[in-house]
């Protein structure tokens, strides 16, 4: 009788994992054994990267939202996440579901009535307690939640998707590097760029299961009347939602993912609609229409805008809520834009951005304003000004607008219901994520590894709470973006490299010899191709095949009453003109031309045509100033049929009045 033991298996990049870990672990004995000195830290460099580089995060937000603005409305739209004749792994509303629950789910619940409360006893620039307060504060939560947020999220994961799909590369951050680094992406820097991917992706969520957390805790707190808001309370809370998300890990995106983001989403939908009834229904749908118009008509001064020119006051407010968002989109790009590719193979470019950019925003447009202007409405109507007074608890401020409604037991439930579970799905698809960077894509890996993924962020989340709270957590966002957000800028580089790539080998059309040839002499065709054409072999070329078949038509045209002549330029050149009165004449031209072999040709002793730097083709060209081609295949006949198509298409355009004009205009030779 023999016995057997199953291996202990993983897929971690070690490269990867052993340095993350190593700086997760070393912050964590830190905020563990001095708190105080870990949340001044935090802080005193949250100061230096607002001070010295916010400029950098509102330049490099606005160009990604230009950039994917521009590649959707280009012809590289058209390209497919995948081969060309790929599907959608997942249905449009399954996949628009995991979007929003993956991206903001716990966010829109945090800063849903705490964000425009707070911009509206603080405005950055309008009179508090005005009604353009109340418009700019709608107007800069619509910006913080809208399309910028998303274009972050939707480089990242486009550059993603497209390189592991397009170029079936691994689901990593480093393979967005390929167009740059080649096969360096397999050595130390591609290792440090998906270091800093994990350290930035675990910190991001980290903050965002923060603020969930105390969310959580002040709804219980809330409902129930029992105490959740103490520390031990929290971290209680953390520990029972990092094993409901290693559970629904564990089951993969297919299953436990994609059945809490669609069950998220209807709870959503439920809510919001409960308040847009509850509430002041008239003025939101009308607070809805005008907030569109507002963003829409100040979007771009909104993107470059970094209030150099307002006071002091201003500047501040804009590091404290813009940068910091930015920052936090920019924390949470490795996670949401992984995740957003991971289940975006089979869709276009075009219909992956305009899905990515608008749908999701679009929502959060709805939800902030219900919930926002709701909350407006109520502060400024019903409980005179009783939510501004309690805006600086924004852990509560949520369940306190809820009373103000009917059922506000039942709807605070619901709250906390929806919470725990965008609580659950950001920790759950976090840890797939997450494990995904760690093992450089490796479809394979083992549960116990998304388990041990799980319980590190929850171990993050718990530790930076205890170290300073809050801002302990906010601060600690920033300082990690700043990093990934100059690997972002290299990705976006390198994507337009991999697109350029791809159009390219797309429009390579066969040579024209090509469309003459009927496969006979293919051994002579063959031979041509593995051999490196030199000058000699064009001269051979010309002497042989182009003088012949030039004079052959030559003799008929002059034989037919039209004047055609063959004229030998120089050694590398010559042409068939045909005369033709007051029109451009035709010209049916080929040069001898050189081209460089591409250094990384020549290194490859695999391809043909790499044994000499330069190779040298026979070329057409035309006085009409189109681009000419190479001939060197031709035989003959075929080079007989090519010039006697091109006299065709001139003799058909000239007979055309619309181009006319170009046919009296002067040759180009």
């Amino acid at each position: 009788m023999t016995t057997s033991t199953l291996p202990t298996r993983t897929t971690f990049c070690w490269p990867v994992v052993l340095p993350s870990m190593a700086l997760v672990l070393a912050l964590l004995m830190f905020s563990i054994f001095s708190p105080g000195d870990t949340e001044q830290i935090f802080i005193s460099s949250k100061t230096w990267v607002t001070q010295y580089f916010s400029w950098f995060y509102t330049l490099a937000v606005a160009g990604f939202v230009i950039l994917l603005l521009g590649i959707a409305m280009s012809r590289y739209g058209k390209i497919r996440l995948g081969p060309d004749d790929a599907e959608p792994e997942f249905r449009f509303s399954s996949w628009i579901a995991m979007l929003f629950a993956a991206g903001m789910g716990v966010g829109l619940m945090y800063f849903g009535v705490g964000e425009p409360i707070q911009h509206l006893i603080a405005p950055p620039t309008a009179a508090i307690g005005t009604p353009a307060a109340a418009r700019e504060a709608m107007l800069m939560t619509f910006f913080h939640w809208g399309i910028h947020a998303w274009a972050i999220y939707a480089v990242v994961g486009l550059v993603l998707a497209y390189f592991g799909f397009r170029y079936n590369l691994p689901l990593t951050i480093r393979s967005g590097l390929y167009p740059i680094l080649k096969q360096k992406i397999h050595g130390p820097w591609g290792h440090a760029v998906d270091v800093f991917a994990l350290c930035g992706t675990i910190f991001g969520i980290a903050t965002t299961l923060g603020y969930g957390v105390m969310q959580l805790s002040a709804g219980l707190s809330h409902v129930t009347g029992w105490d959740f808001g103490g520390i031990h309370m929290q971290l209680g809370l953390i520990v029972a939602v990092v094993v409901l998300a290693g559970l629904s890990a564990a089951s993969g995106v297919g299953k436990g993912v994609r059945i809490l983001s669609e069950v998220n989403l209807l709870l959503a939908i439920a809510l919001l609609a409960f308040v847009l009834i509850a509430g002041p229904t008239l003025y939101l749908l009308g607070a809805f229409s005008e907030n569109i118009g507002n963003y829409l008509a100040n979007i771009v001064q909104l993107t470059f805008r970094n209030f150099t020119y307002e006071a002091a006051n201003s500047e501040g407010w804009y590091q404290g809520w813009t940068i910091l968002y930015w920052a936090w989109w920019i924390s949470w790009a490795p996670f949401v834009g992984m995740f957003i590719a991971r289940i975006s193979r089979g869709r276009t470019i075009r219909e992956f951005i305009i899905g990515v950019l608008v749908i999701p925003a679009t929502f959060n447009f709805l939800w902030m304003t219900v919930f926002g202007n709701a909350a407006i409405w109520i502060d400024t109507n019903v409980a005179m000004g009783a939510l501004s007074a309690s805006a600086g608890n924004v852990d509560a401020l949520l369940f306190a607008f809820l009373d103000y409604l009917p059922w506000a037991g039942f709807s605070s439930a619901l709250a906390i219901v929806l919470i725990a579970i965008f609580f659950v799905t950001s920790a759950d698809s976090g840890a797939l994520v997450i494990d995904n960077i760690a093992s450089r894509g490796n479809p394979k890996s083992p549960v116990w590894q998304r388990l041990f993924w799980a319980v590190i962020l929850g171990l993050v989340a718990g530790c930076l709470l205890t170290a300073g709270g809050l801002k302990a957590l906010q601060a600690m966002t920033i300082v990690a973006a700043l990093p990934f957000a100059v690997v972002m800028i290299l990705l976006c580089w390198g994507l337009l490299k991999g697109l350029r790539a791809d159009e390219l080998h797309s429009r390579q059309k066969l040579s024209h010899a090509s469309n003459f040839w009927n496969g006979k002499q293919w051994r002579k065709r063959l031979a041509q191709i593995l051999r490196q054409t030199d000058q000699a072999d064009v001269h051979r070329f010309f002497a042989e095949t182009v003088t012949p078949a030039m004079y052959l038509i030559e003799q008929e045209l002059t034989q037919r009453g039209v004047k055609a002549q063959v004229q030998f330029i120089d050694a590398d050149t010559m042409q068939l003109v045909v005369e033709q009165d007051q029109l451009r004449d035709f010209v049916y031209g080929v040069k001898c031309t050189q081209q460089a072999v591409p250094d990384f040709a020549l290194a490859n002793e695999a391809l043909p045509l790499s044994s000499q730097p330069v190779t040298f083709e026979p070329t057409t060209y035309f006085v009409d100033g189109r681009k000419g081609y190479d001939i060197q295949y031709f035989t003959e006949e075929e080079l007989l049929a090519d010039i006697l198509k091109q006299y065709e298409r001139h003799l058909s355009l000239s007979l055309n009045a619309d181009a006319a004009l170009l046919q009296h205009a002067p040759s180009h030779r």
